[in-house]
């Protein structure tokens, strides 16, 4: 069966009981040939680097990402070497992602807020130390280190991948990283204009812009799926972002913010402890629904698995490389993965890599 190297899946979508839900997803994935697992972080049970680990454990084809973890929260030399033990666990399936983490968060946990020249300087870290460099004094935006080096024996370039939302991030994702992925519920308008933004920086740093791979981070929720996950996949999904940074997200699809502002102010919504999605009974996120515009929920792939593949190709035509089937397992993506083998265009994505940034 042929890779599917351009379709990818969130592994661990969700809030899930355990972590080792991820073993039964890996294996579907793989079965299914889908192009690669990516694994977000949360800081509970999804840390990125065991799961990363447990991934290119249990899987010998998919591509593998973490999309994405922060740079300010591990020692440059354990990043590094995190990553260069998956890139050699996997025989170069991995892809080292970063972010810039929910900024609420990170003030209630302590940590700094991420700047772009500090992601910049960090990449360049990375790439020297994973090239064998001994870098002896660094004082720059990600920190003051004497010393960064894991030995002369190393020389490996290991892809990275950037999660992109503002224009800052989308620029520094075309001329210093080896793919970006975009973000859940943009309009067709804010998709093409990023995919543009990306390969436009990329051009302009003296980059081959079609090296560097745009992924849209694309709802899949089929209606072969039951009505109260749908709900929670879709509005709950929503619902969460709003909560979490509702504001970059109105202002990047020019949707209205007395909408947001409605949202707020609701008394559920205000008074609501953790994310929608993953604690609000189907009763709250019924109610929840009737606060978010349709429209707002249309980007994303729903219906029918036949009508899923074809809002899915319509993100290929909007310019991206690739299409990340978000917020269900591989279980739940089965039927839409068997509708699109029948419609794939036969040769346009043979020369993709496994690995998500390769």
């Amino acid at each position: 069966m042929q890779r599917l190297n351009e379709l990818a899946f969130y592994t661990l979508a969700g809030a899930p009981k355990t972590p080792r839900e991820l073993l039964a997803e890996v294996e579907r994935g793989e079965a299914l040939a889908l192009g690669s697992a990516f694994i977000s972080e949360r800081f509970n049970v999804k840390e990125a680097a065991t799961l990363s680990g447990a991934v290119g454990a249990v899987s010998s084809e998919l591509g593998i990402a973490t999309a994405a973890t922060n740079h300010n929260t591990r020692h440059p030399m354990v990043t590094a070497a995190f990553a260069m033990t998956m890139h050699r666990l996997t025989g170069g399936r991995f892809s080292l992602g970063l972010g810039r983490g929910i900024a609420p968060m990170f003030d209630a946990f302590g940590l700094p807020r991420i700047k772009t020249a500090e992601i910049e300087d960090f990449v360049g870290l990375m790439r020297r130390i994973w090239h064998g460099e001994v870098v002896v004094g660094h004082d720059g935006p990600a920190g003051k280190y004497p010393l960064l080096t894991m030995g002369p024996d190393y020389d490996e370039h290991i892809p990275m991948t950037f999660t992109a939302f503002g224009p800052n991030s989308l620029a520094l994702g075309g001329r210093a990283f080896d793919a970006v992925v975009l973000h859940t519920f943009f309009t067709e308008e804010t998709t093409a204009r990023c995919v543009a933004a990306v390969k436009r920086a990329a051009e302009e740093a003296g980059r081959d812009p079609a090296k560097v791979r745009v992924w849209s981070c694309f709802a899949t929720v089929g209606d072969h799926l039951p009505e109260g996950v749908r709900l929670r996949k879709t509005v709950g999904r929503m619902a969460t972002y709003l909560q979490g940074y509702g504001d970059l997200m109105v202002k990047t699809n020019d949707w209205d913010t007395d909408v947001l502002a409605r949202f707020r102010a609701d008394e559920l919504v205000r008074g609501f402890r953790g994310a929608l999605d993953a604690s609000a009974t189907p009763e709250q996120l019924e109610h929840v629904a009737d606060l978010i515009p349709e429209e707002w929920l249309a980007a994303a792939a729903t219906g029918s698995p036949e009508h899923c593949v074809e809002k899915i190709q319509g993100q290929f035509d909007l310019g991206c490389d690739g299409v990340i089937l978000h917020g269900a397992s591989p279980g739940e993506l089965e039927p839409i993965v068997a509708a699109y083998r029948t419609q794939r265009p036969v040769g346009r994505f043979d020369h993709l890599a496994a690995n998500p940034a390769g």
